[in-house]
């Protein structure tokens, strides 16, 4: 049987959240909005802005507002984020040990593809992944499993033969729901947090292929 590895990316292959909480704040503070830590770590980390939106602003935002509201503070991410581009620790060994094993990999991520081509093409990885999905590219967001059964099918392997890397409970939970190994990322949340895991890791210094193989 044939395996793939999937990646999330916020707070996976980069720990963006920092970041998004600056851009959110930003974005807020013009609205005259200011949310603690504490409200983004339960209502925005791992959430899409369509949540994230609706619950701060007080209202469902959706159509072409949530398409501006969304391009507006996603630009001021991109923005803060573009020169600080930095993976997790050990995130490059361990994507180039998969591909010298001629793993396929991919990305599965609630953000947008403008975000996910200034990471991945920082990182030069964009062209190495076999499958690159981005917010657009789905109509149901994490926790629902869309993304990932796409990702398996764009793949070419089944759900139960794909390990999924996710940090936020929504991730966690898509990827259970494809049916699929979930090796847990503690970036920004604790094991306690999470929906239970195959895995846990704090980085990828701590991973080896052979523990991922162990997980079939």
């Amino acid at each position: 049987m044939s395996k793939a590895i999937i990646f999330d990316m916020d707070g996976v292959i980069c720990h963006t959240n920092p970041y998004h909480s600056i851009a959110f704040q930003e974005f807020f503070a013009k609205r005259n909005l200011f949310p603690t830590e504490e409200e983004f770590a339960l209502h925005m980390y791992g959430k899409s802005n369509s949540y994230i939106l609706s619950h701060f602003l007080g209202r469902p935002i959706a159509g072409q507002e949530l398409l501006e509201l969304e391009d507006e503070k996603e630009s001021l991410f991109r923005e803060i984020y573009k020169d600080k581009v930095d993976p997790i620790a050990g995130f490059m060994d361990f994507f180039n040990s998969l591909k010298a094993e001629g793993l396929p990999t991919g990305v599965g991520t609630s953000a947008p593809l403008a975000n996910l081509e200034l990471i991945a093409g920082t990182l030069g990885i964009m062209d190495k992944m076999e499958s690159i999905l981005a917010s657009e590219h789905v109509k149901r967001h994490k926790p629902d499993p869309e993304v990932y059964l796409k990702s398996a099918d764009q793949l070419k392997v089944k759900s139960d033969a794909c390990v999924v890397f996710e940090d936020s409970y929504s991730g966690v939970t898509a990827a259970k729901n494809a049916g699929m190994k979930v090796v847990g990322v503690l970036s920004s949340h604790t094991r306690e947090e999470l929906p239970v895991c195959d895995l846990y890791i704090h980085n990828f210094k701590e991973l080896s292929i052979a523990s991922l193989s162990a997980l079939f």
